[in-house]
């Protein structure tokens, strides 16, 4: 199992860090990389404007091609909206899966507004949409993958289960 990467994509609330924390606990080898943390250290005062974002996720994909590429095993916790970006992780990372959380939005708008950690996100980040924030799912384009290998309703499906089914996914590779 080494040398994998999970990315985990899917609007913001979702479940997104929810699942990459379990599957952690699971497999304590895996790094987790968050977009969010990663964000707040590149760009202190993000603009999210296209540019910074592709800049952004560019580096996100970098890192966890050198980590990949070093033997670790990543989960790669971010919304990724831009399916050009998930595609050049597939490209460049070897090892590469792709699990997209799918959920409807106003799911996901529910969680976030009860969720206590965000883990660097910036909270009511969908109010902020409303206000013309670029934010996926309300002011910007989600584009959801064509092909993930693995799909989770996290609307119907459970912690355990969503592990499980990324265990399995794991063991077959």
């Amino acid at each position: 199992m080494k040398g994998i990467c999970l990315w985990i994509t899917g609007l913001p609330g979702s479940g997104k860090s929810t699942i990459a924390d379990a599957v952690k606990e699971r497999f304590p080898e895996f790094v987790i990389l968050r977009m969010d943390e990663l964000r707040r250290l590149v760009t202190p005062e993000p603009t999210y404007s296209e540019e910074e974002r592709e800049i952004v996720y560019r580096t996100f994909v970098y890192v966890a091609k050198t980590l990949t590429g070093l033997g670790h095993s990543v989960i790669m916790d971010a919304t990724g909206n831009r399916r050009s970006w998930r595609e050049l992780a597939r490209k460049e990372i070897k090892g590469f899966i792709e699990i997209y959380l799918k959920c409807p939005l106003n799911m996901c708008m529910a969680r976030e507004k009860e969720r206590l950690e965000t883990h660097g996100a910036p909270k009511e980040i969908y109010d902020k949409g409303r206000a013309g924030w670029p934010v996926p799912g309300i002011a910007a384009p989600y584009e959801e993958p064509l092909n993930p290998e693995l799909i989770i309703d996290t609307d119907v499906t459970g912690i355990k289960e969503a592990v499980d089914l990324i265990d399995a996914l794991i063991s077959r590779r």
